[in-house]
């Protein structure tokens, strides 16, 4: 399984820099990254509130789920 963070895109429909973004979220740059980059072994709810209200969107429009090949049985 993996889950797939699309932050780029909603930041870019936004144009928001990371720096920004970060700051409006309330928290540092570097974890940013971790997150875009799917690195993240997790995310607080708090974290996924603020990144909401900062985008005014769904989790869904930040996360989604792709199975790997392995998944199909």
């Amino acid at each position: 399984m993996a889950i797939i963070v699309d932050l780029d895109v909603q930041l870019a429909k936004r144009k928001l820099s990371v720096a920004e973004f970060a700051a409006a979220v309330g928290i540092s740059p570097a974890n940013i990254a971790v997150l875009k980059n799917g690195r993240a072994k997790a995310v607080r709810f708090t974290t996924l509130d603020a990144i909401c209200r900062t985008l005014d969107c769904q989790p869904g429009d930040v996360l989604r789920w792709v199975p790997d090949d392995t998944d199909a049985g």
